[in-house]
């Protein structure tokens, strides 16, 4: 291997876990071990002092998503720190793969944590829509692919965003109207072997050569010089990246090119999976509708999906050997609350009396019903409000506001 050259890990047989950008799977009947992942990809954990940081530096109280563990990893952390301490510019950078016409609430939880993180820390924010990628891989035209997006950036837009610092865009629109962009894809695959891209992804000799190809154009947002009419054609801005951690070989990827492309290396923060209806072996995905919330489901849909899907080790009353194995832990629906609930005071009684016994498993479950009818019927009235014209607006290049950036 050339010096320099990242490799995802070897599996084999024997592992428990599988996690790469398209497949996540645990033979583990708690889920993904995310302690030894974080081994695997050479990632460093998020611990309490980096996080004490982040609450002294902005004066706010850190999201109960990183306070829960749900943002565990990263790379690079300490240095976006140092810079928002410098009142120097960074800019986020996030992206969806627009695969169905609605989002889930898997696909939602990383863009609430990146909304907190725009608001926290005053930066721009751009998020790329990989239609190309989606009809790369799946069965699906160019044209649906590319209304997939539009119709997720609705869903996107409806959480809030700020139009003034946030720039929305598709991959096949994008990539026609802005030499730049292109340029700085073309710079990534000529770096990049395809022994390189194999070792990190996976590929091999029957695999399209879109798919060979297509990591360069997830590589290129990490580069503020992919976006002149944002930046003011400044080309040194680095980014910080929130995003689940399956995503992470992309951008260990972009860190190795990135000093040879003279940017700088993108910093990194991961999320851990919310997992499926059926158990934490899996992530939720669009693929299977009785796997996943989607933020289009009815409340009886909503009501229907967790009585009839949600898996529990549970039972209606715990028994005293579920109570000291702490498989409340695994349950469904008190994973859910622990990515949505935002009350901690709340959040801790509950979890204490699901853990003893005193609440039982179809209390927890009623709890969780009423949650996401609000959170998710409110998303369906927001997403109701988007119109065509202000989806335009956001995928409309154009300077993006920010108090440090001049």
């Amino acid at each position: 291997m050339k010096s320099g050259e990242t490799e995802l890990p070897e599996y084999s047989s024997s592992d428990e876990d599988f996690v790469d950008p398209w497949h996540v799977a645990s033979k583990s009947a708690t889920g993904i071990d995310y302690d030894k992942l974080i081994t695997k990809f050479g990632s460093q954990k998020i611990d309490d002092n980096l996080i004490t940081k982040i609450e002294n530096l902005t004066g706010k109280r850190a999201h109960h998503l990183l306070r829960r563990g749900v943002f565990f990893s990263m790379r690079d952390m300490h240095g976006i720190l140092t810079l928002y301490e410098q009142k120097q510019p960074f800019y986020l950078y996030t992206g969806r793969g627009p695969s169905s016409e609605a989002m889930h609430l898997g696909h939602l939880i990383p863009f609430i944590f990146t909304k907190w993180l725009q608001e926290t820390f005053d930066v721009p924010l751009v998020i790329q829509l990989t239609d190309d990628e989606k009809f790369i891989w799946n069965d699906i035209t160019v044209e649906e692919a590319n209304r997939y997006a539009h119709e997720n950036a609705k869903d996107i837009i409806a959480l809030g965003f700020d139009i003034n610092k946030t720039f929305i865009f598709s991959d096949i629109e994008y990539i026609s109207s802005c030499p730049e962009f292109y340029m700085n894809i073309c710079k990534v695959q000529k770096l990049v072997t395809y022994s390189q891209v194999k070792g990190i992804f996976g590929f091999d000799v029957s695999d399209s050569i879109g798919k060979i190809s297509f990591p360069a154009i997830q590589a290129a947002p990490s580069f503020s010089s992919s976006f002149p009419r944002l930046f003011k054609s400044k080309k040194d801005i680095p980014c910080l990246i929130p995003c689940a951690i399956d995503q992470d070989p992309y951008f260990r990827m972009t860190r190795d090119v990135a000093q040879k492309l003279g940017g700088v290396k993108p910093a990194v923060i991961h999320s851990t999976f919310v997992p499926a209806l059926q158990g934490v072996q899996t992530k939720m995905s669009a693929s299977d509708p009785n796997a996943s919330i989607f933020l289009t489901d009815t409340d009886e849909e909503i009501r229907i999906k967790i009585k009839r899907y949600a898996d529990s080790e549970g039972g209606i009353n715990m028994t005293d050997e579920h109570k000291k194995r702490g498989s409340y832990l695994t349950d469904i629906s008190y994973q859910y609350l622990t990515y949505l609930m935002t009350d901690d005071d709340k959040f801790t009684q509950i979890e204490r009396d699901y853990a003893c016994g005193v609440l039982a498993r179809e209390q927890l479950q009623e709890i969780l019903i009423k949650l996401l009818q609000k959170i998710i019927g409110k998303h369906r009235q927001n997403r109701a409000l988007v119109t065509k014209e202000m989806v335009k607006q956001y995928m409309t290049p154009r300077n993006l506001e920010c108090s440090i950036v001049t």
